[in-house]
């Protein structure tokens, strides 16, 4: 993660003003690597933070707990110092959400924790020498009355250093998957059902329908939806599964993502009616709830233009064709007439003897 906060400064005004112009160009991001060992760095400062035991990294790419309320546990994570130097790095921990690209991230630093983040006890700072690791234990307390369910949230290692006006903060974390025990509910809802369609110009190939849908996690898991689309027109039907991986159709508990599939193989006949099937499949460890399919459809009009345009060219070419070949056949007709009689007056005159 990367963020970007100015200097405490005393300045003129004019100063002041250049300084207040510098800040509004500024844009602060918040990107943390959250997938296995990852590696940061900025300038001679380089670092990786992992899961781990307390002996070191244990190879799990995130924290996955399943705690009941009032429950506490102990877990780690390995801060390793790559730098040729000295560094204090700080740590702490937050909430975390996904983007709208459904990458999880953390809130930011200064920002309060609401939800899992505050469960989490991390010490301020940790001291690593040059190239050596250090295991930093947290301790994850959940609260007696906590809510059945997923609370996501992280776990960083940061740096601060100063860029010109502003101080940069880079930020390495480890994702928490938090799951307080109790009644699960895996519930989905799907709107905004939108579909287009796009068809060739080649009278002799199939179309394609965009459909765009957004899915609602109104359950308390996190959900990693199965999803079917299915287009049904005068001449068959064509199909959608979404055969991704679980991460990236992750959706949080109250959150919901916008999603775009393409349906090929769909002729442009008149009505084509669209239909979008959801599953609410939990993510991550499989769970023992009752799951309701989730459907909705919606109807456009495709007109077979190029088809048409064939049609038309094919029965022009028809009458053309009936045409011509009718006036060949009376050309013909009236050759053979005329062949006919010549032939009459050449047997009636020809053979008569001259005077």
């Amino acid at each position: 993660m990367r963020q970007e906060t100015p200097l405490l400064t005393t300045s003129s005004p004019r100063r002041a003003l250049a300084l207040l112009t510098l800040l509004c160009a500024v844009v602060a991001t918040s990107l943390v690597g959250f997938a296995g060992p990852v590696a940061a760095g900025r300038s001679d400062t380089t670092w990786s933070v992992a899961p781990a035991n307390a002996d070191g990294p244990d190879g799990r790419s995130v924290i996955d707990l399943e705690l009941a309320g009032g429950q506490e546990v102990t877990e780690h994570i390995a801060v390793t110092n790559r730098s040729t130097k000295e560094v204090v790095f700080a740590i702490d921990a937050n909430d975390g959400y996904l983007t709208a690209r459904g990458l999880f991230d953390m809130r930011p630093s200064d920002a309060t924790p609401t939800d899992g983040g505050a469960w989490i006890q991390v010490p301020d700072k940790v001291t690593i020498p040059a190239g050596a690791s250090a295991v930093v234990p947290i301790r994850v307390a959940v609260p007696r009355n906590a809510t059945p369910g997923d609370h996501p949230a992280g776990v960083t290692a940061s740096v601060d250093t100063i860029s010109g006006q502003v101080r940069v903060q880079n930020r390495v974390g480890v994702r928490v998957n938090l799951r307080v025990t109790g009644d699960y509910v895996t519930k989905l809802a799907v709107t905004d059902l939108r579909a287009e369609y796009t068809g060739s110009w080649n009278p002799f190939a199939a179309g394609t329908v965009e459909v765009t849908y957004t899915l609602a996690n109104l359950g308390n898991v996190r959900l990693a939806p199965d999803t079917q689309i299915r287009t049904s027109a005068l001449v068959g039907e064509s199909g959608w599964d979404d055969t991704s991986e679980a991460r990236t159709r992750e959706i949080m508990p109250g959150g919901s993502r916008e999603f775009t599939a393409q349906v090929t193989g769909v002729w442009p006949m008149g009505e084509i009616t669209t239909k979008v099937l959801a599953i609410p499949s939990p993510a991550g460890q499989p769970l023992s709830t009752t799951t309701e399919r989730v459907t909705i459809d919606t109807t456009l009009w495709a007109l077979p233009w190029p088809q048409l345009v064939l049609l038309v060219i094919l029965v022009v070419a028809f009458f053309v064709i009936r045409v011509v070949l009718s006036r060949r056949r009376k050309r013909r007709r009236q050759q053979e007439a005329i062949l006919r009689e010549a032939s009459a007056l050449i047997a009636q005159y020809g053979g008569q003897p001259k005077d």
